[in-house]
């Protein structure tokens, strides 16, 4: 199915609403945990509580140990995914899709290799950490001190990010708190999950699947989302599966045509969005969700992306927790004045996060930053 010149021109604010819709942010959603994150293709993970905040945030009645039994049970895993950084996504998920990303990771380590001037035989490094972590689970300190020892005038950072882009391993979980550690040890995905992920890759449905997620979206967003490159043909392969739209600039849109545009006027609850959500990474032009004007406040330093506040649907403040021994209070620094009912709103849901993110305190408040 397609829609030539004359497509349907969606605006901005049906753009923001179908992508809320889709990432489970206009109503809570009450399906099981797994079902969720695959729904999202993933979370990124490189802090170890913004995930559970993300479920928490999607999902109706979360608890903390919702999400935390899946992954005792390795049907959710934490692995190099998207973008080539940590990702919490099913374990079905990364089987079918580790190889379809592998081009992303291969073009990172290139880039780092040409920027450090710096050359690994990746083939012997990734032999020689594959033995060493098939006798229990490594630390990344280790895997280096290994690398070192077989190349002692190598690059250390060079040679972990080889193995680190070049050897499926998944990281392994602890029994408390939010699943993982500060300082984790990974294991071979294979050894983890019974089974190595295949090599053949599934560019078609991950298109798909990035479209049910994000979409309407534009090639670019995808290529911004994914990492990867030259996916235009891929999409004209795929065109009379799809449907396509206009935007308001007049870029073409695809999409699944199974699939619903939600009215403009549909209402967008406060939503807290904890760091690196990927909602603010799934998309070249990022307007639907983010106000320009907002941006430098949102994407930091160092590449972190802040923890952030929806009002009607668009990024419009950031958030923070603080602890003082048992008081937990949820810190809210607006980008503008906001209106009573959303002042109203953001209290209430602001206070029922602080006590998913700090459970061990017992007093609870909000602050919003005037």
């Amino acid at each position: 199915m397609t829609s030539g010149p004359g497509a349907r021109v969606l605006s901005r604010r049906q753009l923001n609403r179908t992508t809320l819709a889709r990432q489970l942010l206009l109503e809570r959603s009450s399906v099981a945990v797994a079902t969720g994150v695959e729904r999202l293709v993933g979370m990124q993970a490189q802090l170890a509580r913004p995930p559970f905040v993300g479920v928490w945030t999607r999902l109706a009645d979360f608890r903390r140990e919702d999400l935390a039994e899946p992954i005792e049970a390795r049907q959710i895993v934490k692995a190099t995914f998207l973008r080539g950084t940590l990702h919490l996504l099913t374990a079905r998920d990364y089987l079918q899709f580790r190889a379809t990303l592998q081009p992303v990771l291969t073009n990172a380590l290139e880039a780092v290799l040409k920027g450090r001037g710096a050359g690994v035989d990746v083939l012997r490094l990734v032999a020689a950490a594959r033995e060493f972590m098939l006798a229990q689970p490594r630390s990344f300190a280790e895997i280096t001190t290994l690398l070192t020892g077989l190349v002692p005038d190598g690059d250390p950072g060079a040679m972990r990010y080889a193995v680190r882009t070049h050897l499926p391993m998944i990281q392994v979980p602890i029994q408390k708190g939010w699943s993982y550690p500060g300082n984790p040890r990974f294991t071979l995905a294979a050894e983890w999950l019974g089974t190595a992920p295949p090599t053949d890759a599934h560019l078609a449905e991950l298109v798909k699947r990035y479209l049910a997620a994000f979409g309407p979206a534009t090639v670019s967003d995808m290529q911004t989302w994914s990492y990867l490159t030259d996916l235009q043909p891929v999409f004209e392969s795929l065109r009379a599966d799809l449907v396509s739209y206009r935007d308001e600039r007049g870029r073409e849109l695809f999409d699944l045509p199974e699939l619903a545009i939600t009215d403009a006027s549909a209402p967008a609850p406060v939503r807290f969005l904890p760091e690196f959500d990927n909602l603010l990474l799934g998309h070249q032009d990022r307007t639907r969700v983010m106000p320009t004007a907002f941006r430098a406040r949102v994407y930091l330093p160092g590449l972190r992306v802040a923890a952030t506040v929806m009002v009607d649907g668009f990024v419009s403040a950031t958030w923070t927790t603080e602890r003082v021994k048992q008081a937990a209070t949820v810190v809210i620094e607006p980008f503008q004045t906001l209106s009573t009912p959303h002042r109203a709103a953001l209290m209430e849901e602001g206070e029922q996060l602080a006590r998913f993110a700090e459970p061990d305190a017992t007093t609870f408040a909000v602050r919003i930053v005037e």
